[in-house]
């Protein structure tokens, strides 16, 4: 009876688990934090830094990603393609356009640590920029993970009674006039 749970936890950790994270009104560097442990395998007891134990991380609505700030237009991107003149500088916006997948991509690889096991381990990776996912991954997932911020409600999702129960700082006396 023993030998059967050792077998069944031993297959539990070095098995291939799909875990499903939803990008949502989220950072691309939470994100990033939370993937690139699931993909090393840190979240595992056997966990060594030669082994490739790592699991696969489906990565869900990275179109709607949340930068803090004005990062949107202060973040820019960097390539060189090696030949003279070949330096290219793009802002964070007019990737997003381009690619909605690639700011998520690049935060997560640039948190990967720097050695042979990165590029397998990118290709763990699945990422879609909305909440289509095809049949073969969604059959395989094991787990969602929880977001790594919680998401605001926007106004329009408030319901009445949520408006009228909400405390107010100064209530305007019947005769004031509004400029």
């Amino acid at each position: 009876m023993s030998s059967y749970s050792k077998a069944a936890q031993q297959w539990a950790t070095f098995a291939r688990a799909w875990y499903l994270l939803d990008a949502r009104m989220q950072p691309p560097g939470k994100i990033a934090e939370i993937s690139s442990i699931r993909l090393q395998g840190k979240h595992k007891p056997v966990y060594h830094a030669l082994s490739d134990l790592g699991d696969h991380v489906v990565i869900i609505n990275t179109r709607h990603i949340a930068f803090s700030g004005n990062k949107w237009e202060q973040k820019v991107y960097s390539s060189h393609t090696g030949y003279p003149g070949g330096f290219k500088q793009v802002t964070a916006a007019e990737l997003h356009q381009k690619a909605p997948t690639a700011i998520v991509k690049l935060a997560i690889y640039g948190m990967l640590p720097k050695n042979l096991h990165r590029r397998t381990m990118m290709q763990r990776l699945h990422l879609f920029a909305d909440d289509v996912i095809p049949e073969e991954i969604r059959k395989n997932l094991v787990e969602q993970l929880p977001q790594p911020r919680r998401v605001p409600k926007r106004l329009d999702e408030y319901t009445q009674e949520e408006i009228d129960a909400f405390p107010r700082v100064w209530n305007p006396p019947k005769d004031f006039r509004w400029r």
